[in-house]
């Protein structure tokens, strides 16, 4: 397991534990000023466990606020954390109708949001000086290096090094043959050969690529070894003469930067939206379906084999983080967990053979949903042993672990479902999977749901 790398957003976790206990004291205080006690009524205790759990969709699982990379401004920070308030708003504003408790108090409303507002975008911004702090430290979240140490180089350098707010440490240059003249000759780290080694040994996230795009191979080689050790690859050469239509263009501060390809899922308005979606989805079908349907389930896997009703697995998910996979319980119990499934298979049971052919089986993976694993959508995740073959063999395999794993998936819903016996279906299923990473929508979602719902109607051929 020690091969894998293991990625854990700690932040996430400590920031929604500090925005719960603002907003907790944001609820004491307007009910003081308002009724001149800490202790709650019944509604107000109710609608503060609403306004926690939408905030916790909202923004508990973004981090676009304190992007420590640098690629946003503080102006457009505050701006996403607004609209993070307005998409709140507008959440709660469903629920408070969809459970009755229009009788709360508006002007208690009213201190509520203000007061809750205030500590959160007071919180915000102390966090914001603190990561300036963090960024001169020698545990920066987000070590960079550069390539080129010529004017595109040193000017990039100086612009990030210069905001004290980006969270980021720079680790140096990389460039063959550098001037002795330069300023910063001394930071220079190696050359190019060197840089692999480098970024490894030293954990780097980031590499921003100065030198004129005229070595194709050389930019190939650095962009599929990003790909394949979860490094950000970012080109900031002046291309002001060959832009095109497919490279993502942006500016950061006077800094012209092209991305390789296009991240829908990077931006963090859109993983808002994706993960509220995953949580209200996966909870609508937890409460409205798991009640009656689940024991069914169980109960017909009992009556025809041995063992138990869940199936567990270690599954890579995204940027190989290993977690646990449920599932119910298709096959006989056995030792070859790690065998794929093929037609006419005999370990799989006749229960199973049902639950795999209308997809039943994947129904506990909700809850993998709701624990932040997969996503309803997604590439699915595969088994250890195909991580371990396939990345040897197809060149963009590990770019589908840049995004959570799903229940169902672009690739899915095509006809790439089953057993994969030649490399080519593989392959086929690799190149759906980067397609939805770098097409992703909304509406594509909805559309990859109605076509799955559709299929388990009509019967897949492939599944088995």
């Amino acid at each position: 397991m020690n091969k894998y790398r293991h990625y854990y957003s700690f932040n996430r976790v400590l920031l929604l534990i500090l925005d719960i206990t603002l907003i907790t004291f944001a609820f004491k205080i307007s009910n003081l000023f308002r009724y001149g006690s800490l202790d709650f009524d019944y509604q107000y205790s109710v609608f503060f466990v609403l306004f926690a759990l939408v905030w916790w969709i909202v923004s508990g699982f973004s981090n676009f606020i304190f992007r420590i990379d640098g690629l946003f401004s503080c102006e457009k920070k505050l701006a996403n954390l607004i609209n993070s308030f307005i998409l709140h708003a507008f959440i709660l504003a469903s629920c408070i109708v969809v459970f009755n408790l229009e009788q709360l108090s508006r002007l208690l409303l009213l201190y509520t949001y203000i007061s809750t507002a205030l500590l959160i975008t007071i919180s915000r911004l102390l966090m914001q000086q603190l990561f300036g702090y963090f960024t001169k430290s020698d545990v920066a979240h987000t070590r960079y290096v550069i390539v080129g140490a010529g004017q595109a180089g040193m000017s990039l350098y100086q612009t990030l090094n210069n905001n004290e707010n980006l969270g980021t440490k720079f680790m140096g240059f990389f460039e063959d043959n550098p001037d002795t003249l330069n300023p910063y000759y001394s930071q220079v780290q190696g050359g190019i050969a060197d840089l692999k080694d480098y970024c490894l040994q030293h954990s780097i996230d980031e590499v921003y690529y100065t030198l004129p795009l005229t070595d194709r191979e050389q930019l190939d080689d650095l962009s599929q070894f990003a790909d394949d050790n979860f490094v950000y690859f970012r080109i900031v050469p002046d291309f002001s003469a060959i832009v095109q239509r497919d490279v993502n263009m942006y500016f950061y501060h006077n800094v012209p930067m092209l991305s390789i390809r296009k991240e829908p899922l990077e931006l963090a308005s859109n993983r808002v939206v994706k993960r509220a979606f995953d949580v209200a989805f996966s909870l609508a079908v937890s409460l409205l379906i798991f009640p009656w349907l689940m024991p069914l389930i169980a109960l017909a896997i009992k009556i025809e084999s041995n063992g138990p009703v869940f199936f567990k697995q270690l599954r890579p998910g995204k940027k190989n983080r290993l977690f646990v996979c449920y599932k119910f319980r298709t096959m006989h119990v056995n030792n070859n967990t790690e065998l794929q499934a093929t037609k006419n298979d005999p370990r799989i049971t006749r229960v199973g053979r049902f639950l795999r052919k209308t997809n039943l089986d994947e129904l506990p993976q909700f809850f993998n949903v709701l624990l932040g694993d997969m996503s309803v959508v997604g590439p699915r995740p595969n088994l250890v042993s195909q991580l371990d073959h396939y990345s040897k063999v197809i060149s963009k395999y590990k770019m589908r672990h840049f995004v959570t794993p799903g229940i169902t998936g672009y690739a899915q819903v095509s006809g790439y479902r089953g057993e994969t016996k030649e490399l080519r279906l593989m392959e086929k299923r690799i190149e759906y999977d980067v397609q939805y990473m770098e097409n992703w929508s909304f509406m594509m979602d909805m559309k990859i749901i109605f076509l799955t719902v559709w299929n388990m109607i009509k019967g897949e051929k492939n599944a088995y």
